[in-house]
């Protein structure tokens, strides 16, 4: 490694030091003060409206986002166009979480006289307890951390990353204290991935496919016609209306390995027994980790107990569920 890599990769390490040292001492912060901004936003009739100014109002950004996605409904206001024509956002009711490090920058000590002369409760998130902010707040998130990680002291490192981690903590004591369900996560999520894992069923994803059978007594000709002409992989084998096994592509090829006359091979000579189903009313992603825990890409779909078809490795992994 060349000597200014290896420098640079010393500044680097002291830099995730320096942070994760600063999130470790906010545990302290979770006091009294944490514990009533909880309880005023639980009880307000309103939003929760995030503002800030410079990097903090980018780090208010995403916990509006984190919010929003655990059932705490949010919004941002940017502290510069609050004071310019846009406060007409805030309503009486909404809480309004103003983040500063300083608490001290022009834009925050025009806009909190404003806030509470309308008479919305203020949460301040700040870095300095004993600022304007912190004194003009109902209650306070302190964020407050030893020095930034630049190393000039001056570039808002640990002081924003400690902003970014007490809004996961805030939100997700919220969502803890509602109540709120990976149903009600699916129900705000239902483009994504994450959603999906939540309430895409099999059923959903099979019914797309034909239903590959033969039975029991059916010729290998039969059992590698309906397989390749179905294109999964594999065929049940039932007798009468009853699952017996299955037979994939593998274990054709096992059985061409081992006998050289096949034409007196029936369905039951090569078929696996106690194949592995699955209901149809199952999440898609429980069905994904019994391929992957048993190493195959297809299971036998059932409903009451009947086989109705197959889901495949592929119909899951199309729908970005990984």
């Amino acid at each position: 490694m060349p000597k200014n890599n290896k420098t640079l990769k010393t500044l680097a390490i002291s830099i995730i030091t320096d942070e994760a040292a600063a999130i470790t001492n906010l545990i302290k912060s979770v006091d009294s003060g944490f514990f009533n901004c909880i309880d005023l936003i639980l009880h307000s009739k309103g939003r929760v409206i995030v503002t800030g100014i410079g990097k903090s109002a980018i780090i208010g950004q995403k916990i509006v986002a984190t919010f929003n996605s655990t059932g705490t409904p949010s919004s941002f206001l940017h502290a510069a166009d609050a004071i310019h024509g846009d406060l007409g956002t805030i309503q009486k009711e909404d809480i309004v979480i103003c983040i500063s490090n300083s608490g001290e920058t022009p834009e925050i000590k025009i806009l909190v006289p404003l806030l509470k002369e309308y008479g919305s409760s203020l949460i301040a998130m700040v870095g300095n307890i004993n600022s304007f902010l912190a004194k003009q707040a109902n209650c306070v998130i302190n964020t407050t951390v030893a020095k930034e990680a630049c190393p000039h002291n001056l570039a808002p490192t640990s002081s924003t990353t400690a902003q970014l981690v007490m809004g996961d903590a805030l939100a997700v004591c919220l969502l803890e204290a509602r109540g709120f369900t990976s149903g009600d996560f699916a129900r705000l999520h239902p483009g994504g991935a994450i959603g999906k894992q939540l309430y895409l069923k099999v059923s959903d994803l099979y019914s797309g496919n034909m239903a590959p059978l033969v039975k029991h007594d059916d010729t290998i000709r039969k059992v590698i016609i309906e397989i390749s002409s179905k294109r999964l992989g594999a065929t049940a084998v039932l007798r009468g209306n009853t699952l017996i096994g299955i037979i994939t592509d593998g274990d054709l090829r096992r059985m061409l390995e081992k006998n050289s006359d096949i034409t007196k091979l029936c369905a039951t000579d090569i078929m696996s027994e106690n194949p592995r189903t699955i209901a149809a009313d199952t999440l898609a992603v429980n069905a994904l980790s019994v391929m992957r825990e048993n190493n195959i890409t297809q299971l036998l779909v059932t409903e009451k107990n009947k086989y109705k078809g197959v889901i495949h490795l592929h119909d899951i992994l199309r729908e970005g569920i990984l």
